[in-house]
This record gives C-alpha cells, structure tokens and sequence, in this order.
C-alpha cells in the first residue's frame, strides 16, 4: 500500500486543462502535465482494497492498485511493467477513456475516487520518454497469417495480441493512414496524432504488416482473404450514424458529425481538403444535436474555428451534479459531466426535441424546438411528452448530428462474407466466432457502439480464440 494515510491527507485533484486562450488557438492537448509531487500524492490516495473494485469497474482488469503504489514509490519502470501487463494500449486510455475504474473505486463511496486515469497516463508517457517502449518482435514465428480489417483499437489490440504470439499478421485499413477512430474520429486536442503514430511505429518495428488505402469488399474482395489467410478478423467499427429524418433533413448545412470532425483531423494532418469537401463552423450559429462525447468534440472544433455561437441539445433530463442516488457506487453515474470543450464555450440545453430544421433557398436558418418532460412508468420505462406552448425557433447556421452510432456498414465485408447479424445489425459471434468458421469479430463492429476501453478488451479476448483456433494442428517455426 502506497501510504496508509494517503486518503485522509490528500484531496482528488487533477492537473487541469491548459490556459482557454492559449490552447483555443491549437489543437495540441488541452490537458496540462501533472507535477511528479501532485502524482505522487494522488498515488498515495489509493488504498490498496482487500477487494479493489476498480478491478471489476475496468473492462481489461488492470492491476491498478499495485501500479499505483510503484508510482507512489517513483518506480515508473515496474509501474508501466503492471500497467502493460493487462492493457496493450495505455497512452490511449489515459487520454480518451471515461475512467469506469474511478467511478467504482472503493474511495468514491464517501469522497472522490483516485485520479486513475491522470496516473495512466503519466505512466505511459515516462515509459515513452524513458525508452521503456521498445520494439520486441517474437522470437518464433508460426507461419499462418491473420488478416485484420480496421485499426481502431480493436483491430490495432488483435494485431497485437496475435503478433506477440507469433503469427503474420496484416491489417488492412481503408483509410490513407493507419489509427481508425483514434485517427479520425477523435479530435487532435484529446488525442494528439504523433500518439497514435508512434505505437503504430513500434508495432511495425515488431512486424506487422499495415496497408492503407485498402478498403476491403469493395478495393479487395474478401475472397482474396479467404484464400491467403488462415483467418480473418473483423474490427471495422460501428460506422453507421444515427440520423435524424425530421423535415429540413436534407437542407445544406446539416451534417454528421463524422463528416465534420474526420476533414478536419485530416487538414491537421496536413492534408489540402477542397473547401467543398471541408465544413468550417468559423463566424457560424452551430447547433449541436447529441449531448455525448462526439457532441462535445464539434463543440471543441467549432471553438476552434471560431463559431459565432454554440449551442449542444440533449433530449434527456439534465442529470444530476454530483452523485446521483439512481446509479450508486460502484455503478456507472449517471451525472452531469462537463467537458474542456464546453468550459471553452457553449450553451447547453436539456429535455429539448427538434421537431424540424426551417430552411431558406435550400439552407439551413433554424431549427424549431419544444421542451419535453420525462416520466417512468411502472415498469420503468422512460418517455417523454411535449410542453404545451414551448415551441420555439433556434438560429442556425450549422447543425451538427452527434446522436449515436447504429450498427457496421452492412454492405461490403458485411454482404460479401455472407455473415449472420443480430437483431440490432452487430455482427453475431459466438464468442467471437461468426457464422464463417475462420471469420472472426471483435469491437463494436461486434458489440456495438462502445467505449475505446472496451475495444481494447474485446481485441485482447478476439485474439486469444483466434489463436486458439489456429493452434489446432499448428507447426512452430523459427523467426
């Protein structure tokens, strides 16, 4: 245990967010380095629990009050050692993940949870800046191949795990650079690209092979896969975003919100995106339609490009600040949380439905909202009725839709493999297994739309059956 009166000396607190001024003109990280004395004393909260929670709160088990207590003793080494044992990728969680581990942290009952996500992420970045993460390529390789399509975190982790155990492994990616989600989905401000680049570097250093610009069952015919690999993994996301058929749908100015946020990862990037291609927010009224993550990275991006307004609609309550009593420890709190995006600038608005977007000469000038009240029947099944006499009309000149993610693209991989999909169009799996024998899934291309931990987790268990069910009668060579 790092210090037995670790949490009774010290409060949570966290390094906070860079100066608002400073890291709107940017899209470097918005989160500020912590101080070794303020992780140190954050370590120190932990109190190493007979039963730790935040064990079963984290998808991938990790090991977080040991690696907590080697930070407390300033032994980063032996911390990153925990740390990689149980995640592939902690760079990434220590940025972008919700932390489930802190809300069922055992402190959390009383006061607030450890800063676990803050001590991941210090760790990972002395592993980095230490020449702790080096290439390991394994010293036998099996001789059968695994092709991977997608390198989000599933597909990217399913790599991993696989290489590591020897066998040849190509992810294909129909994008021009490698990283799925974590390239284009997540803006640059919470995750920094150069984050990305260098794991990927590492694990061609290890010998995976990575080809881009390959978009499998339309560029490459999953029949060519089936015929050079042993098997095949399938990791391509959940792809398909929710949409909103109200009238006005189809008026210029109404977008996706991956079709605003990916253009300008890519401009970040350096890439030239035609202006028509490229959907600025600058001296626009930009209206949010999702009170999620992604609703808060367009909120990010058009502070950024310097939006005239900001408005972010969620058509559910407000929830609670604070704990809520609905959702106790050690559940998921169902609580008001407040981005860096947000503190940047915007106005956010519950119980609100858009009825419809009005238009003018094909573009978008408003949309016209009602305010809505909830009620739970006595099964507890949620609905919702309109306010009388709350119609009203919202400028706007931009509307982003950040409402969810329905399913994968059932076309293509999809259609060409013949594969079996469950009621909600996930591809169905026994336990990652599809209904082609030597096709596998995993990530929410399986699961559905989910969090990048739990990509992680399923791409760690994906491959593991993989490699099982490539053992069968498999002959060991050496590399």
């Amino acid at each position: 245990m790092a210090d037995p009166k670790g949490f009774m000396k010290y409060d949570r607190k966290l390094s906070g967010y860079r100066d608002r001024e400073e890291r709107l003109r940017d899209y470097n990280d918005v989160v500020a380095d912590p101080t070794p004395e303020l992780l140190n004393e954050q370590a120190a909260r932990c109190m190493d629990c007979g039963v730790p929670f935040c064990h079963s709160g984290c998808p991938l088990g990790n090991v977080i009050p040991e690696f907590n207590d080697a930070v407390y003793q300033e032994d980063f080494s032996t911390a990153y050692k925990i740390l990689r044992s149980t995640n592939n990728f902690p760079e990434f969680t220590g940025r972008i993940c919700p932390a489930p581990c802190e809300a069922a942290c055992v402190l959390g009952i009383n006061a607030d949870p450890v800063t676990i996500e803050q001590i991941e992420k210090a760790i990972s970045d002395y592993a980095y800046d230490n020449s702790l993460v080096v290439v390991k390529p394994p010293a036998l390789r099996t001789g059968k191949k695994v092709a991977v399509i997608g390198s989000g975190p599933a597909g990217l982790t399913v790599a991993d795990e696989l290489n590591s155990k020897g066998h040849l492994v190509t992810v294909f990616e129909r994008e021009d650079r490698i990283g799925g989600l974590l390239r284009y989905g997540i803006p640059d401000f919470k995750l920094e690209k150069s984050v990305v680049q260098r794991r990927v570097t590492i694990m061609e250093g290890e010998g995976i092979t990575f080809k881009t610009n390959a978009y499998i069952g339309k560029d490459i015919p999953v029949s060519d896969l089936e015929k050079e690999f042993d098997a095949v993994v399938i990791c391509a996301g959940s792809t398909k975003p929710r949409d909103l058929p109200i009238p006005g749908r189809e008026a210029e100015g109404v977008h996706f919100a991956m079709d605003f946020l990916r253009p300008n990862n890519k401009r970040i990037a350096g890439d030239e995106i035609p202006d028509e291609e490229f959907t600025s927010a600058k001296d626009k009224h930009v209206v949010v339609i999702g009170g999620g993550d992604t609703g808060s990275d367009c909120v990010g991006t058009s502070n950024r490009h310097g939006a005239a307004s900001i408005t972010q609609l969620e058509l559910l309550d407000k929830p609670p600040e604070g704990k809520n009593a609905e959702t106790p420890w050690p559940n998921w709190p169902l609580i008001l949380r407040t981005s860096s995006s947000h503190l940047e600038g915007a106005e956010r608005k519950w119980s609100v439905l858009t009825k419809n977007f009005t238009t003018e000469n094909g573009k978008i000038t408003g949309l016209v909202l009602e305010d809505v009240s909830w009620s739970k029947d006595v099964n507890g099944k949620m609905s919702f009725v309109a306010k009388p006499n709350s119609e009203r009309t919202l400028k706007c000149d931009l509307a982003l839709l950040a409402i969810g993610f329905l399913h994968p693209e059932q076309d293509n991989v999809i259609a060409q493999f013949d594969l079996e999909v469950d009621g909600r169009g996930n591809i169905a799996c026994d336990n990652y297994q599809t209904s082609k024998p030597k096709v596998f899934a995993a990530g929410d291309a399986r699961r559905g739309q989910s969090l990048v931990v739990w990509a992680i987790a399923e791409g760690r268990e994906a491959a593991q059956v993989v490699h099982e069910y490539i053992e069968q009668g498999n002959q060991t060579i050496a590399a």
